[in-house]
Formats: structure tokens, sequence, C-alpha cells
């Protein structure tokens, strides 16, 4: 919410004239170029007008120059240049302009101008920074869902692999039924750890959703309705709403706040507003609307397809294999799937095990199939999905369904049709094979502990609807991206520098974010110096090495002979082989070709940084050169390239080193009379000299 507002005060009153002072922070999805080139642009326009200006960046290693709170009291009005959300509530009083991150790369000195008559930002506004760029933006429904996975993902990770651990080294199969962890022993209280992590899962990912919508206020409400949302014991039904019910609360409860927020009230009771009554009658109103409006008729569904089931185990055991699959992989964990569960689980002490056989191969073909998937096509996902897949894996050889569950929140239309399919398949199979179980538990764990009967077939079962929720999931995934390609148009949006191979996800936001994005969201946290200035007591003695020895004379070149942009990175790739590091500069060169496939990595001002991530070079390493012509690389600005620097990491490289060389390059490049000497430089020497400026 925000209020108009007059021009900022320049004069101190006794006719001294003050020096403007400006705030900025930029950010973008994920995190790398262009939030340092938008720091760079608008940091030079405020000097060049002579206005004070501190600007904070949100990047991939973490954010710097962080505003303090003495910053904001001192501002005279805050740029904020970002394309993911950005808490707007410090700036509360103040004059905020919020655009897209290429906005600030673009029009700095528009910016600095607007910012003087932008409107004054409102305590408990909502948090996001609306981007100003080209092409199409996500929805607010889109993020919050993205924020709320992010924030969901560690919780899963921590108690499905802990509970995975404990059954393995501290569990056994009981003769009475089930996978038993003895009491007061030293597994059990890991167990119960990893139990307090799953159970908390569901309220953060409601609780986060809520407040990517209605900020802090919402967050309370939010939990606790996805606290609700999970405990079936609240509204009489055996089995909660699960990750889908969570998803419900935490838009019902973010865009309640939203609502009450409208409403008017009393100047002295709108200091508590958010903190003492928006919480409070949010909460209540949500967590009472669950309970008898929607949680009766969840319970009644629930009641009536559990007698539905127990009338079709005469019928086809295909049939009947298929249909639990379908409701075993639907939620994960949730209602849908405790049904079929507990329908499995009761034939058991009746003697009739093969029912729950069905129920037990379906239920580790989600996180299975989720984690190959990440296997399969590394580039449809994020750095920290692929880690996560990685996690899922190992939880669905315990048995552990809802370690699938941060891919199916972040891309539900896609990984959940994919995973019924697979879940459908496996208990098909696992039904016309007469598959036993004789423990109310699932995956692989039970038929090594012995529980299962007809092995061999169980993991037949296991193998192929793995197989068919993870190709389905790939062939979904990069439908979708391909669309969203196709109706963003080639170079629509802003071309953020992303490595192939850290995906095309939300989270990323944009994902993807989505890419991020999708939500993406890259590893947090590196080097604090990442991208400081360099020290004035260091050394301008580069020895020939440029960004900690990646760029050497060996892959520098003073001019490149290619004319169009695929014939310079097949260049650039062979220039990169001189270091002895490339070991397929083939592979090399179709990796950054998919990547610009994805956007253009050329960020205008005559620059472009083409870049991968591949196990086709063993080791980081940096090219440069330039081209006296130009290379037509569809950038930003519509420039052609003239300074082309070339990237490559291979895939296991961890850490943020990638990122800091991105940064460092992005920064240093903004500053235009460090380019024209770069391109004045008359040999590799003079150039090397130049780089060696980039530290």
């Amino acid at each position: 919410m925000t209020s108009p507002a007059g021009r900022p005060p320049t004069g101190s009153g006794s006719g001294e004239q003050k020096r403007l002072k400006l705030l900025a922070v930029t950010a973008c999805p994920t995190g790398i170029a262009h939030t340092y080139m938008a720091a760079e642009k608008l940091a030079q326009a405020a000097e060049s007008r002579g206005i004070d200006m501190k600007v904070e960046t949100q990047g991939s290693i973490g954010a710097e120059n962080v505003l303090d709170d003495n910053d904001v009291s001192h501002a005279d009005g805050i740029i904020v240049a970002a394309d993911k959300d950005v808490d707007l509530s410090r700036f509360a009083g103040k004059r905020v302009l919020a655009v897209g991150v290429a906005e600030g790369i673009r029009h700095p000195e528009e910016l600095i101008e607007r910012v003087m008559s932008a409107p004054v930002h409102a305590a408990g506004s909502a948090p996001t920074a609306p981007a100003a760029g080209r092409g199409k933006e996500r929805s607010v429904g889109y993020k919050a869902l993205m924020n709320g996975v992010s924030y969901m993902i560690p919780f899963v990770v921590v108690g499905g692999l802990l509970i995975a651990i404990s059954l393995s080294l501290g569990g056994h199969t009981d003769p009475s039924g089930g996978l038993v962890i003895p009491k007061d022993s030293f597994w059990m209280d890991v167990n119960n750890i990893g139990v307090i992590g799953f159970t908390l899962m569901v309220p953060i990912l409601s609780g986060y959703i809520a407040y990517a919508i209605g900020d802090r206020p919402a967050l309370v409400p939010g939990m606790v309705g996805g606290w609700i949302a999970n405990t079936g014991e609240l509204y009489d039904s055996k089995a909660g709403a699960g990750f889908i019910g969570a998803i419900v609360t935490g838009f019902l409860a973010g865009y309640l706040v939203l609502w009450i927020k409208k409403v008017k009230v009393p100047k002295f009771a709108r200091p508590i507003m958010p903190i003492i009554v928006i919480p409070i009658v949010a909460t209540t109103a949500l967590g009472m609307f669950f309970i008898y409006v929607i949680g009766k008729p969840i319970s009644w569904v629930f009641e009536n397809l559990t007698d539905w089931l127990s009338g079709m185990t005469g019928t086809s055991a295909i049939l009947l294999g298929a249909i639990l699959g379908l409701m075993i992989a639907f939620d994960m964990g949730g209602p849908v799937n405790k049904t079929a569960f507990l329908f499995g689980a009761g034939l058991i002490a009746t003697g009739n095990q093969t029912v729950m056989g069905m129920c037990a191969a379906a239920i580790p073909v989600m996180p299975l199939g989720q984690g190959l998937a990440t296997l399969v096509r590394k580039r449809l996902y994020t750095e920290q999905e692929r880690e996560t897949g990685l996690a899922s894996l190992f939880m669905g050889c315990f048995g552990i369904s809802e370690g699938a569950i941060p891919f199916a929140a972040a891309r539900p239309a896609q990984v959940i049709p994919a995973n019924m399919l697979g879940g459908a398949v496996a208990g098909a199979i696992a039904g016309v094979a007469g598959v036993e179980d004789a423990v109310p538990h699932g995956g692989p764990i039970v038929a090594v502990l012995g529980a299962v009967s007809g092995v061999p077939m169980f993991f037949v079962a296991v193998v192929i609807g793995s197989v068919v929720t993870a190709l389905t999931t790939v062939a979904l995934v990069d439908l979708r991206e391909r669309g969203r390609r196709e109706d963003a148009g080639v170079g629509a949006g802003v071309p953020e520098v992303a490595l192939v191979g850290a995906g095309v996800g939300a989270a990323g936001a944009g994902g993807g974010v989505d890419v991020v994005q999708r939500g993406a969201v890259p590893k947090q946290g590196g080097p604090a110096d990442a991208v400081a200035e360099v020290d004035s007591a260091e050394s301008d003695d580069v020895s020939g090495e440029v960004l900690s020895g990646y760029l050497t004379a060996q892959t520098l070149k003073v001019r490149i002979d290619a004319g169009d942009k695929e014939s310079a990175i097949r260049e650039m790739a062979e220039l990169l082989a001189r270091s002895g590091k490339v070991a397929d500069v083939d592979e090399l060169v179709a990796t950054a070709l998919r990547r610009e496939a994805q956007g253009t990595t050329g960020l205008g001002e005559e620059i472009a940084i083409p870049h991968a991530k591949t196990d086709a070079v063993s080791a980081p390493v940096v090219g440069f050169a330039r081209s006296a012509q130009g290379v037509e690389w569809d950038s930003l600005d519509g420039t052609k390239a003239r300074l082309v620097f070339m990237i490559a990491v291979p895939e296991a490289a961890a850490g943020d080193e990638h990122l800091r060389i991105l940064a460092l390059l992005s920064r240093k490049l903004m500053d235009a009379e460090f380019r024209e000497r770069l391109l004045a430089a008359g040999d590799e020497s003079a150039v090397l000299g130049v780089l060696g400026e980039i530290r």
C-alpha cells in the first residue's frame, strides 16, 4: 500500500543545500550477473549527479552491503530494482520505487529522477517488489507457492533422512506386524527428531505461502492453518488434508490478511493491527472455517472412499492395484494416500496381505521417480532441486513417499499426474503378480527385511513404476518450459546469467524460475568479499593470471574471427581447451548452446558472457577474446558483442566459485572507462594488465 507524496526535501531550512541520499536494492531470480550490473549502473548514475547512494545486492552469494536502520532513517528515497520478492517492510515511511532489475540496468538516471516523487511505502504492505522487466511476469500465486516450497524443503529432507536412517539402522520386522524400532533406544530418539521435522513440514509450507501474500501478519494464521489441515483428529478424520490442505490454508490465510488490512480502523488501533488484531482474527477465522466448513466434508469423503474400496476386494487385482497406486501417489501422505494405506494395513490382520503388497510397491515410486528425473534431465532442475532429488532417492528406498512433496508442490500440474501414472503401474504389476506385504510399510526396505513375498516381482513393479514416473515428469516439465519460452519469445525477458545445469526452475523463482527458481533457489553464502573492491595495498602484478588464475595468457585472444554466435562459442571453447582443462570441446560447445537456447547471455554494453556447467571440463576455466566488428548476440540493448568472456565449470564443482566469477565480471564490466581501456589494449600483455583489475 502506498500513498502519494511530494518531492523529498533538499534543504535544511536555513538556505543550505544538503546532499541527496538514496538507497537501492538489486536482485534477480538467480542472483547472479544482473544483480551486480544494476547495482553498478545505479551507483554510477548517482555519483554523476552528486547524490550519495548505497546499494544492497541480494545475490546468490548472499546479501552484501546490507542497508541498516541508520541508512534507512537518513534516506530520501529507495529504489528496488528486483525480479524476485524483496521485503519492503523495513522501508515503511520512505519513498519507494519498485521496478524490474532490467530497468536498473537500462534507465538508472530515470529511476533516480522518479524516486524523488515516488509514493511512500506504508507499514504492513506486501513484501514483493513487482518486476517491470520485459517478458511474462510470474503471478503472485506462483511466487507465493515457490516461497512456501523453498522453506519446506529443508524440513522434508532432514525429517525424511532421519526417519530413513533410524529405520535402516535400528528397525526390524515384528511378528505382530510393522517395522519396529525398540522403545527407549538411541534410534528411536533419532526417529522422533525426524518425525518432528516431518510434522513441521506442512505448517511451514502453509505459513510461508501466506507470508509471501500478506507479509508478517499472515505468518501465524498460515502456520496454524497448515497444522490444523494436517491434523485430522480436529475434524474427525483419520487422515489430515496433507500438503494439499496446507496449500489451501496458505492462500486462504494470505488473502484473508490482505482483506483485513483494507478495513478502516481508528488511528489509535493501527499500531496493534499487524501484531495483535490481524493475526488473532485471521487465525481464529481460518481455523474455525477449516474445522467446521472444510474439515467435515473431507472426513465424510474419505470415510465413504474407504467403504468403496472395501467393496472392491473381490474385483480384478490389476484394477484394484491401479486404483490403490493412483491414490497412494496422489498426495503422498495426505488424506487420499492415507485412505489407501490404512485400507491395506487394516486387511493384514484378516490374513489378506496382497492389498498391502500393492500399496507397498506404489509407496516408493514417487520419491524414486522424481529423484531419477533430476538425474535424467539435470538442466530442467535447479541445483537445490537436484540435491533434493538425491535425498528423495534415499527416502524412496525406505518407503517415505513424502520425499516427492517438494516437486509436487512446485509443479503440481506436471508432477502429480506423473506420480499417479507410475504409482498405478506399480500397483497393477504387484496386484497381478500376487505380491504380499506382511507389515504396514512400503518401499525396498520391507523386502530387504523379509516382510515381502514375491520379492523379484515386487522390485520389478517398483522399478517400472519409478521409470514411468521419471520419464513422464521429464516430458511434461520439458513441454511446459518449451511452451513458456515460445510465449515469451527468445530474449524477450531478462536473459539472466544462469549456468546450464543450474536449472530453469522457480523458486526460482522463475523458474523457475522459475527459473528460479521455480524458486528456485541457489545456495546462499560464500565469501563476504566476493565482490569487494581491490585493496589499495594489493600488488598490481597479476603474473599472467586473472580471476584466481582461471583466466591466463593461454585462454586469452586479442581477436576472434567468428562472425556469428555459434562460431564464436566454438572458437571460445577451443581457446579454453588450451588450458588443458577441457576434455571434450564438442560437449562444451553443445552445453553452452543449450544455455543460449534458454535465453541470451548477451548482457548489453557490447558484452557477452557465454557459460556452461559440464563435466566436459575438469576444473573452472575462463577465457576472454575481443571482436573487432562485433558478434550478434541478441543483447538487451541491441549492441553486438565485442567483449566476450566464456566461463566453464565442472558439474561436480560445489560452492559459489562460479557465482563469484560472474559477480566480479558483471560489476567491473559496468565501468565504461574499464571497457574502453580493455578495447584499446594493444596486445595480450596489455589486455592482461587491464583484466588484472578484476579481483
